[in-house]
């Protein structure tokens, strides 16, 4: 009788891609945050690597000794995110750019406009969008403090988009994963603008996979109000779009189109105003200093090959930006010759531009690889049970084998 049992749910998710939970895998993260901790000269990493150093040792001890995947990944995401994020609310440290975003809101707020008009050093530089002000706008208008720190809005916004973005059933291990992942972990804690981007963009190619052209436009419209990288995934998801009709070519142009223009009003609308206050300090601040034509520089500086060639190699500048031009080219065409046909498709696509940008991009940091991790986390989890249409059809020869043989034995 057991052969004819139907399978349950938690015998299809199964069949899914496992993400990574063992004690091998705690065991490496608890390495990555010691060196951290051990190596980096900010205040804010440091207690971040010996807090989630903990958090990712027990989570690796509970993990050898048996205990279930979802209890290791708790202890993780403990250590990992909510000890530090304590002591550093507590004690009111964060990363750079979690004061840029609660100075940009004020400034909005009084002049109109997120920037300041004379930045002279590095801190005073927003290389922000204006939308980014909005995660700093509850602490500028209730003052500074816990609750209104702008690493918790962006942290809420991130997991929030990132889950709506996820079938119902998948809501509940991957974020786990994610959130406890330290590359996810790390700005969580000490404050990274670079999660909301992800989320949204995850969300905004889960609805243009189910046609919903209108609403991915919204998301990825608001993305792109936040920051230059979540542009690349508009045109993604105008292919994803446009092939998503089927056989009918103008249904899916119509869906693109409709798609393109709800972001593009939803980014200008967010944009605009505060570019138009004073156009000469949003220059400034989202397009000279991000490409080092200031007299600040920059501390976005990783050892990427991008980096390494402007710093190291004589016209290294100009053979990093040919590179990464070249790597836009090489996307666009792919979305041309073959796009891609289901949103997970598309976020690959998607990862795999945005990693080719950060490697050759002259002024980047390890950080920005947050993009393509939590966009191929996506699409991981976003796959289908394998082989569903197998199951069910082995299930319906085996309930219908019995009936067939009483059959024959009849004639």
């Amino acid at each position: 009788m057991a052969l004819f049992a139907l399978p349950t749910s938690p015998d299809l998710r199964r069949d899914r891609p496992a993400l990574p939970g063992d004690a091998a895998w705690w065991a490496f993260c608890a390495a990555t945050a010691l060196a951290l901790g051990a190596f980096s000269s900010l205040g804010p990493h440091r207690v971040w690597g010996a807090a989630a150093a903990l958090g990712y040792t027990a989570a690796a001890v509970l993990a050898a000794r048996g205990r279930s995947p979802r209890t290791a990944g708790a202890v993780a995401v403990t250590g990992a995110v909510l000890l530090p994020l304590l002591v550093l609310l507590a004690v009111d440290r964060a990363q750079l750019e979690v004061d840029v975003v609660a100075r940009s809101a004020g400034l909005l707020l009084s002049g109109g406009t997120p920037y300041l008009e004379h930045p002279t050093v590095p801190e005073d530089f927003n290389p922000y969008l204006p939308g980014m002000a909005a995660f700093g706008i509850p602490g500028a208008v209730a003052g500074p403090g816990p609750l209104t720190d702008p690493r918790l809005w962006m942290g809420a916004a991130f997991l929030g988009a990132f889950a709506l973005a996820l079938p119902a059933g998948a809501r509940r291990e991957a974020p786990r994963w994610l959130a406890a992942c330290p590359l996810v972990a790390l700005p969580l804690a000490v404050g990274g603008v670079d999660l909301p981007v992800a989320g949204l963009m995850c969300l905004g190619l889960a609805r243009a996979g189910q046609g919903r052209a209108g609403r991915a436009g919204l998301a990825l419209g608001v993305a792109a109000a936040l920051k230059w990288t979540a542009w690349p995934a508009v045109p993604v998801a105008l292919a994803l779009l446009a092939t998503a009709g089927g056989g009918d070519g103008r249904r899916g142009s119509r869906a693109a189109l409709r798609c393109g223009l709800v972001a593009l009003l939803t980014a200008a609308a967010l944009v605009l105003p505060a570019a138009l206050r004073d156009p000469g300090a949003f220059r400034t601040h989202v397009v000279d200093f991000p490409l080092g034509l200031t007299g600040a520089v920059s501390s976005a500086a990783s050892p990427l090959p991008g980096h390494l060639l402007a710093t190291r190699l004589p016209g290294g500048r100009t053979l990093a930006l040919l590179l990464l031009g070249v790597s836009a080219l090489l996307l666009a065409v792919s979305l041309l010759v073959r796009p891609p046909a289901t949103g997970a498709a598309a976020a690959a696509r998607l990862a795999l531009g945005l990693l080719l940008a950060i490697a050759f991009m002259p002024a980047t940091r390890f950080g920005y690889l947050v993009h393509p991790l939590v966009l191929a986390a996506w699409a991981l989890a976003r796959q289908p049970p394998a082989h569903p249409l197998h199951i069910r059809e082995r299930v319906r020869d085996l309930v219908r084998e019995p009936v067939r043989r009483r059959k024959q034995a009849s004639r």
